[in-house]
């Protein structure tokens, strides 16, 4: 088989996907498929996933900010079929006035550090993540608890943002200019040369 092509067990499956929930929409590329959904969705089509299709391995999730469009968030989750070996990239969006996300830490437990880094990372939030029944709050994972911004929202300035957390941490802007990202025609050394980064206007 083309390493480019879709395998055939992939392909049955996202069809039975689709035959039992409505509206779902495939795409194939560089033999990868890609089935959109809904978040309403979603929980139910995970659990058909791994209960009846055996894809028994959350791989990652991660979280897209299309920043000026709305619905601004895009939730991706790579799943995994060991046995036969089949790979599925399932994906929804999520709109910036309700920044929340399906839990499913229940249906593969390694959901329960990629939720926690999706929320401390870009602000979604996952009401039924096994923290909030715990401590009331998901627990940052790469951030401390109580920092106010997340990182990866495209909003967020490279140089970072000054904040003030009483007993916990604190950070400033880092000292930087020019950019962001490009670099300018110099005789000088890399570190002339590297790329500075800007404030968004």
């Amino acid at each position: 088989m083309n390493t480019l092509e879709v395998s055939a067990s992939a392909k049955k499956n996202a069809s039975a996907i689709a035959a039992k929930f409505a509206g779902v929409k495939q795409a194939e590329f560089r033999g990868e498929l890609t089935l959109t959904v809904t978040r309403a969705q979603f929980r139910g089509i995970a659990q058909f996933c791994r209960d009846e299709l055996g894809y028994d391995y959350l791989i990652d999730i991660s979280s897209v900010d299309h920043f000026g469009e709305e619905p601004r968030y895009e939730m991706v989750y790579e799943l995994q079929r060991l046995e036969p070996a089949d790979h599925l990239r399932i994906k929804y969006t999520v709109s910036e006035d309700d920044a929340t996300a399906p839990s499913v830490v229940d249906i593969w437990p390694t959901a329960d550090w990629h939720e926690r880094e999706v929320f401390d990372m870009m602000g979604i939030h996952f009401p039924a993540h096994p923290d909030v029944k715990e401590v009331g709050h998901i627990r940052r994972i790469l951030m401390w608890d109580g920092y106010p911004f997340h990182p990866l929202r495209k909003d967020f300035p490279l140089a970072g943002k000054d904040s003030d957390t009483p007993d916990v941490a604190f950070s400033r802007a880092a000292p930087l200019a020019g950019g962001p990202f490009v670099t300018a025609a110099t005789g000088g050394d890399t570190q002339a040369r590297e790329p500075r980064s800007r404030e968004m206007e």
